[in-house]
């Protein structure tokens, strides 16, 4: 039995962790912080929680971190890096689901979020969470980088193609639209229900802060440099993302069977049949990436179809798959539900 804290548990991710956490039998939740709801009962701003839990909400400056085995920040960009130095200090290993230690660039990573990094000496230390690509690393882990929601879903989708040099490098492209609660549980106008509602729209054209991670992930993949486009669309949905990925192959093979190959042994990772089209809702509320591949017409261009929960396997559920490892349980303890329908 691991004990375990959550910074900021008052977001989706952070009730998704709660959720998750929940159901895990190796796992003991010491405490939840949150500066504006301390001493509130978790169950009393989490309903679904009821039963589950008789914790309440902790500021951050009481918290009981030190006596942690684990502590996941679930907090916006830039708060973790200022708390990871103590935490690793103590002993304590740590999961962050924001992006303060995603890219260890440290000049490329203040042009994105537009701020001073905290503690930039870090950097290299941290490990990137995607299991599928970092196993071995993870499990030795004292910082975990947990990977966004968007990058996720693209670089599941592309690895097989660029791991084998099957695609031209330089004109990847990713499509890729996201349901609004990637935004976070705040009060912006354009995540409103009636502006979100029986809308759609493309944004951060010229540059999204997801693309230098994906860029950098890929050609570590790739052990090159590629050319990537990443347009990100705004979708009425509540949870998930669609990614449709596009290359230009350079020779011919089976890329059934590159796809199958490459992912037969992960867990959270579905290739479904040749001719599917993976659906957001058939991975909603569940850890699972699922992945279709198609080559139009027979000719060139391979398009590849990946979908997950952008909460689940694009962030508290990739959170506790990676958890799993630094902890060595079993790497699907706690996330076999199966995905909701309808």
């Amino acid at each position: 039995m691991i004990k375990v804290g959550i910074v900021g548990g008052t977001g989706y991710t952070g009730v998704e962790l709660l959720r998750l956490l929940f159901q895990h039998e190796g796992v003991e939740l010491l405490t939840i912080t949150s500066r504006n709801e301390a001493g509130m009962p978790v169950a009393s701003l989490f309903p679904n929680l009821r039963g589950r839990t008789n914790l309440t909400f902790s500021d951050p400056d009481n918290a009981e971190l030190a006596q942690c085995d684990v502590v996941f920040f679930a907090t916006p960009n830039g708060v973790a890096m200022k708390q990871v130095p103590h935490l690793l200090g103590l002993g304590i290993r740590v999961i962050d689901l924001a992006a303060d230690f995603r890219i260890p660039d440290v000049d490329v990573w203040e042009k994105w979020y537009g701020m001073k990094h905290a503690c930039p000496e870090y950097l290299p230390q941290a490990v990137y969470g995607l299991p599928e690509t970092n196993r071995d690393a993870i499990r030795v882990a004292r910082l975990v980088a947990n990977p966004g929601c968007y990058p996720t879903a693209v670089q599941l989708g592309f690895l097989p193609l660029v791991e084998s040099g099957a695609v031209r490098l330089d004109h990847l492209i990713a499509d890729v639209k996201s349901g609004v609660s990637g935004a976070g549980r705040k009060a912006e106008l354009n995540i409103l229900f009636a502006e979100s509602a029986d809308n759609f729209k493309a944004y951060g054209v010229q540059g999204h802060r997801h693309l230098p991670e994906i860029q950098h992930r890929l050609e570590i993949a790739a052990r090159t440099s590629i050319g990537l486009v990443f347009v990100p669309h705004l979708t009425p949905l509540i949870r998930g993302i669609h990614a449709t990925l596009y290359g230009q192959l350079t020779r011919s093979l089976d890329l059934q069977k590159l796809y199958e190959d490459r992912y037969q042994d992960e867990p959270f990772v579905d290739v479904m049949s040749p001719g599917n089209h993976p659906d957001t809702r058939s991975v909603r509320a569940s850890n699972y990436c699922r992945i279709a591949v198609h080559q139009p017409q027979g000719g060139d261009t391979v398009v590849v179809l990946s979908v997950i929960d952008n909460l689940v396997k694009g962030a508290a559920g990739q959170a506790v798959q990676n958890m799993n490892l630094m902890f060595g349980f079993p790497e699907n303890t706690g996330l076999m539900q199966i995905p909701i329908v309808p």
